[in-house]
């Protein structure tokens, strides 16, 4: 054994192909068992994909580095559930390119956020923060109620999205654009398109204008749905059928 122990220690190139060797047998000791699977994830009742206005949220969430702040994930501890909520499912992220878990909480995890608070209290939260929290540290997004959603190419977002396997149906990108302007304008329109594709989709003029869709509509109505998808009164895990 020493003697088999001293060609790794005394030649590098021995121990770096010894390191790559003993990688990729753990490696694909994790991995392949996953492509066996019928499914990795558990299927659950009530999660879809994120509506167009809801997309185009998630999207301005991201450009604006809201994830370096704030995580999309409750881990299963005590304290964890008894302050944000059930624990996160696998499933929940399951639309996310990339998902938005999050590494560290400067701000509150807001995987449980969407209902928790009205319109009117997120548009003045992004304007001002220490408006509604005192001890807030988060910088303001005023000029997101300023900026029109530029939402033209959104039947192309979700082309994108599925080919990376979201199921969007041919009739939801079609309606894609119409369906920002439903969601956003609220009782201005008809909605009953969007409730259908989209089930549980916040309606209403988010920012208070009814008179233009900016990135605050966006932003709020993804906010909006964070965590409500699934009903946890009825959830059971799938471990638990017999």
């Amino acid at each position: 054994m020493r003697i088999s122990h001293a060609i790794f220690e005394k030649n590098v190139i021995v121990l770096i192909i010894g390191i790559l060797v003993t990688v990729s047998i753990g490696g694909l000791v994790q991995l392949v068992p996953l492509f066996t699977m019928e499914q990795t994830i558990e299927k659950v009742e009530g999660v879809r994909p994120y509506s167009p206005l809801e997309l185009m949220g998630r999207n301005i969430y991201i450009r604006e580095g809201c994830y370096l702040c704030h995580s999309q994930m409750i881990r299963p501890f005590r304290d964890e559930a008894e302050r944000f909520g059930h624990y996160s499912l696998a499933a929940e992220s399951m639309y996310d390119h990339p998902f938005q878990w999050g590494s560290k909480r400067t701000g509150p995890d807001l995987a449980r956020v969407g209902g928790k608070y009205s319109n009117e209290w997120h548009v003045a939260h992004l304007i001002d923060p220490r408006s509604v929290v005192p001890e807030s540290i988060m910088p303001p997004y005023a000029f997101l109620a300023h900026k029109d959603l530029p939402f033209d190419d959104i039947a192309d977002h979700l082309k994108a999205l599925r080919i990376t396997g979201v199921p969007y149906t041919d009739e939801e990108i079609a309606d894609a654009r119409k369906d920002v302007i439903a969601q956003a304008t609220g009782g201005d329109a008809d909605t009953s398109g969007v409730a259908q594709r989209y089930p549980k989709a916040v309606m209403g003029d988010f920012d208070g204008d009814p008179t233009r869709i900016t990135e605050m509509d966006a932003l709020v109505a993804y906010l909006q749905m964070l965590g409500t998808l699934v009903d946890f009164k009825d959830y059971r895990p799938a471990a638990d059928y017999r």
